[in-house]
C-alpha cells in the first residue's frame, strides 16, 4: 500500500510537470488573469483565495496531496467563514502561491511557573517556520527570552526597562521589548522565559512568533495592552512540493540546470532546492520576475503593470511606460531645443515601438499556436493516438471509416459539452448530443477520466467499430485525440435504449410481439454477424438490454463496445479480468476465464427472455425458490409447466401459442449451462426469421394441444433444492433431481 502511494505521488508530480512544461500561453499579452485553481475546485473561503496546489475536497484532484486539504467552516450565517488546513488543525488567514501562507500562531504567556500554548509542531509535514518574514518577540523587560528548535536552542533577546510605554520601534531597539530573527526551515519552535530576579514579583511576559510586517502595522504604543486578551498573532510559513529519491532523479531530468529565458518569457520556472542533509529535497516553482499568477497550474504567468503605482519613476521621470516583464521610465524635464528635439526622439521612438509591438504580436501569436499545437501532440499522445496509428499501420483497420474530429468541431456540435446536451452517463464517459456542421445529429462520448489503464478499451472500441458495417451495429464516425480526455462520434440513435423501452411502456408506439419479435431477430442477426461475417470473429462480451439502442423506427442497435474483443477464427479469449454486467453473464465464463462466442449467445438469451416476460434480468422481489436472477426463474418456470403464468400480457395477447413456445425453448436453449450445447447465433437467427415469416405468411398453423416443449439430451436442468423436504416436479411429471442446484451467477457490473 506504501509502495501504490508513492507510485500514486510520482505519477502525480509528473503529470504536474509535464503539464506545466507544455502548456500553452492561454493569457499572455491578453491582460487577463490566469486561474487561481483546478477546473471545477472552489476558488476561495470567504475574502480567502485558495490558490493550487492548495485546495478543498471532496475531490482529490483539487489540491495536492492531504497536507494541502483545506476545510472551509462557517458556524452561523452571521459569523464569517473560517479556513483550516485539515491535517495540521491550524487556522488559515491567507494563502500565497509564492510559497507562504499566514497562518494563526499561539501567544505564549509566562507567569511564575504558568506558559500558555506553545507554536504547532510541523515536523513531517511540507510547512516551516518563514526565518525571512518572522520575528521572535518578547514583550516585557528584565527576562532572557530564548527560542529553540526541536533539539537546540536557535536565538534569545534581553530587553531593558525604562518607562512604560511601548511601541514597533522599542522593540527593535530593546526597550520593554526585544525581538530577534530566527533561522529559516525550523518546523518545531518552543519559547521560554529566564529571570535572573527570582525575588520579584510576577510580571506579565508575552513571547510569540509573528509575521514582521503585521506586527510593525497593527501594533501601536497606545494597543501593546491588547495582548492580554489576544490568544494568537499571524505567522508566516514557507511551503514547498516534498520529493522522495525516485522523485528527485526524475525532475532532475525535466528541469534545466541553467535558465537562459527571455526577460519578456512569462512561462514559470521551478527548482529542486536540498533544505538540509536530513530533510528531503522539495520542488519550489514561481513566475519570472516581472510577472505573476500561480506557478503550480501549467499555465503561463501575467504580466505586472508596474506602472499603475505613479511614484514608480519618481519626480525626475513623470512617465511610465510598462511593457512585458519590466517598464521603462521616460520624460525627463528639458526645455528649449533640447525639448523639442526629445520630443522628435520621441515620435519616432513611439513609431519603431507601434512597429516593434506589431511584430512582437504577431511572433506572440505563433508562438502561442505552436505551443497549442503541442499541447494537442501532447493529448494526443496521451489519449492513445500511438497505439491507434500502430493500428492504422497494421492494415487490419480500414482507416477510410475513421475520422479525425478536431476539437473546436466537437466544442461547436455540443454548445461546449453544455450540461443540457447530455443523453446518458456510464461507467466509461458521458454522452452528448450534438450537431455537426453538415447538420447530422451525432452523439459525442466523451470520457471521464484520463488513465492509461483505460487508454486500450477506449482505442479497441475504435478500432473494432471501424471493422463493423451492419445496418443493426451502432456506426462509429470517428474519434478527437487532441482534448485532454478522449472523445467518440456515433450516429444519433433518438428512441433510447431496450431496456426503457420494455420496462416504460411507449403508448404511441407499444411493445407488441411483432415488434419483440423483429427486435429480437435484429438483435440476433447484428451478433451473428459478429461472429461469423466481420473481417475478424468479434465477441461484444457486454450484450445487455441497456446496449441496444432503438433508432427513430424502433430498430435495434447494438452499442457499447468498449470491452469488446477481435479474434482469429477458431480461438477463443482467455483474459485475467472478467467483464460483465450481473444478471447477463455467461456462468461457465466467470468459472472459467474463457469467453467464446456461446458466451454472447448466453446473454442473448437473457434479453430473449426480457422480451418474452417484460422482467428485469435482477429482481430481489422474487422468492429464494424462483431465484433472483431471471435466466433461472424462466428456466424453473419452464420446468413446472408455468410458463405463460410469467409472460408479458402483450406477448400473450399478440402471439400465438406455438410461436411463443418455440422462442421461450430458443431462449432456453441459449441459457444452456453448456457452451458447446448453445445454438450459434447464425442457427438463433435462422430460426427466428423462421418464425416471423411463418406468422407474415401464415402457411403454417400450428395445433396448440399437439405442441410439446422441446426436450434434448443437450439441455441440463437447473433444478433448485427447496428449503423444505418436499421436492419440484420436473418436466415429464416425476420429482427433480436434486444433484443440481441454481448456479450462482457472478456479480461483475461495468
Amino acid at each position: 500500500m506504501h509502495d501504490k502511494m508513492q507510485y500514486d505521488l510520482l505519477v502525480h508530480l509528473v503529470l504536474f510537470v509535464l503539464l506545466l512544461w507544455t502548456s500553452s500561453t492561454t493569457t499572455a499579452a491578453s491582460g487577463a488573469e490566469t486561474p487561481v485553481a483546478k477546473h471545477n475546485c472552489a476558488t476561495h473561503c470567504g475574502d480567502i483565495s485558495i490558490p493550487y496546489p492548495f485546495g478543498i475536497g471532496p475531490h482529490k484532484d483539487c489540491y495536492f496531496d492531504e497536507w494541502f486539504e483545506m476545510v472551509c467552516n462557517q458556524s452561523s450565517s452571521n459569523s464569517p467563514h473560517k479556513l483550516y488546513l485539515r491535517r495540521a488543525q491550524l487556522e488559515v488567514l491567507n494563502v500565497y502561491a509564492n510559497g507562504t501562507l499566514r497562518v494563526k500562531n499561539p501567544i505564549a504567556f509566562f507567569c511564575g511557573e504558568y506558559k500558555g500554548q506553545q507554536p504547532a509542531n510541523l515536523s513531517g509535514s511540507p510547512f516551516v517556520y518563514s526565518g525571512k518574514h518572522n520575528k521572535f518577540t518578547a514583550v516585557s523587560c528584565g527576562y532572557l527570552a530564548l527560542v529553540s528548535s526541536e533539539k537546540y536552542l536557535v536565538g534569545g533577546c534581553r530587553s531593558i526597562c525604562e518607562g512604560t510605554s511601548i511601541s514597533p520601534e522599542d522593540c527593535e531597539i530593546g526597550v520593554n521589548c526585544c525581538q530577534t530573527s530566527i533561522p529559516p526551515h525550523l518546523s518545531v519552535i518552543n519559547t521560554d522565559i529566564e529571570d535572573d530576579r527570582r525575588a520579584r514579583a510576577c510580571k506579565d511576559v508575552y513571547a510569540f512568533l509573528v509575521d514582521q510586517d503585521w506586527f510593525r502595522n497593527n501594533f501601536m504604543a497606545s494597543n501593546f495592552s491588547v495582548l492580554k486578551d489576544m490568544h494568537s498573532v499571524p505567522v508566516v510559513l514557507d511551503w514547498s512540493l516534498g520529493l522522495d529519491d525516485t522523485s528527485l532523479r526524475l525532475f532532475q531530468r525535466f528541469i534545466p540546470q541553467h535558465d537562459s529565458r527571455a526577460y519578456d518569457d512569462p512561462t514559470p520556472t521551478c527548482k529542486i532546492q536540498n533544505v538540509t542533509s536530513t530533510s528531503r529535497p522539495s520542488l519550489v516553482c514561481s513566475c519570472p520576475r516581472g510577472f505573476e499568477g500561480n506557478a503550480y497550474l501549467g499555465y503561463d504567468c501575467h504580466d505586472i503593470d508596474e506602472c499603475t503605482d505613479q511614484n514608480r519613476c519618481g519626480p525626475g521621470a513623470p512617465y511610465c511606460l510598462n511593457h512585458n516583464g519590466t517598464y521603462t521610465c521616460y520624460g525627463y524635464r528639458v526645455g528649449g531645443k533640447k525639448r523639442i528635439k526629445l520630443i522628435l526622439i520621441g515620435l519616432g521612438v513611439g513609431v519603431g515601438l507601434l512597429l516593434l509591438l506589431t511584430g512582437a504580436l504577431w511572433v506572440h501569436e505563433v508562438l502561442k499556436k505552436r505551443k497549442r499545437i503541442k499541447r494537442k501532440e501532447f493529448f494526443f499522445k496521451r489519449n492513445g493516438g500511438l497505439l491507434l496509428e500502430q493500428q492504422l499501420s497494421s492494415g487490419e483497420v480500414n482507416v477510410e471509416k475513421i475520422k479525425l474530429f478536431k476539437s473546436k468541431e466537437l466544442e461547436k456540435s455540443t454548445d461546449n459539452f453544455n450540461t443540457d446536451r447530455i443523453l446518458g452517463q456510464g461507467g466509461q464517459g458521458t454522452v452528448y448530443k450534438g450537431m455537426l456542421a453538415d447538420g447530422r445529429i451525432v452523439a459525442v462520448k466523451k470520457s471521464k477520466i484520463v488513465d492509461e489503464s483505460q487508454l486500450s478499451g477506449f482505442i479497441n472500441e475504435v478500432v473494432i467499430l471501424s471493422q463493423i458495417n451492419h445496418r443493426n451495429v451502432v456506426q462509429l464516425l470517428g474519434c478527437c485525440l487532441e482534448t485532454e480526455v478522449p472523445i467518440l462520434v456515433y450516429e444519433f440513435i433518438p428512441n433510447g435504449n431496450l431496456s426503457q423501452y420494455i420496462h416504460e411502456q411507449n403508448e404511441e408506439f407499444p411493445l407488441t410481439w411483432e415488434v419483440r419479435l423483429r427486435i429480437a431477430k435484429e438483435i440476433a442477426g447484428a451478433l451473428s454477424y459478429l461472429h461469423a461475417s466481420a473481417a475478424f470473429p468479434i465477441y461484444h462480451r457486454d450484450i445487455k438490454s441497456t446496449n441496444i439502442l432503438l433508432d427513430a423506427k424502433y430498430r435495434a442497435k447494438v452499442a457499447d463496445f468498449g470491452t469488446s474483443r477481435s479474434v482469429a477464427i477458431d480461438q477463443t479469449h482467455l483474459t485475467t479480468l472478467v467483464h460483465g454486467t450481473f444478471g447477463y453473464m455467461d456462468p461457465e465464463y466467470f468459472q472459467s476465464s474463457q469467453f467464446t462466442e456461446k458466451s454472447d449467445v448466453y446473454s442473448f438469451g437473457v434479453v430473449l427472455v426480457e422480451l418474452l416476460t417484460g422482467q428485469k434480468p435482477i429482481s430481489f422481489r422474487r422468492s429464494q425458490e424462483e431465484g433472483k436472477s431471471l435466466a433461472a426463474y424462466f428456466i424453473i418456470s419452464m420446468q413446472l409447466d408455468r410458463l405463460f403464468e410469467i409472460l408479458d400480457a402483450q406477448v400473450v395477447k399478440g402471439g400465438s401459442k406455438a410461436d411463443i413456445i418455440t422462442v421461450a425453448n430458443l431462449a432456453r436453449r441459449c441459457l444452456n449451462l453448456s457452451g458447446r450445447k448453445r445454438p450459434t447465433m447464425r442457427e438463433v437467427t435462422a430460426e427466428l426469421e423462421g418464425i416471423q415469416m411463418s406468422e407474415k405468411t401464415s402457411i403454417v398453423e400450428q395445433n396448440y394441444e399437439e405442441v410439446e416443449y422441446v426436450r434434448t439430451e443437450s439441455i441440463e436442468p437447473w433444478d433448485v433444492v427447496s428449503s423444505s423436504t418436499g421436492t419440484k416436479p420436473g418436466l415429464d411429471g416425476g420429482p427433480a433431481s436434486s444433484s443440481h442446484e441454481v448456479p450462482l451467477l457472478p456479480f461483475m457490473s461495468r
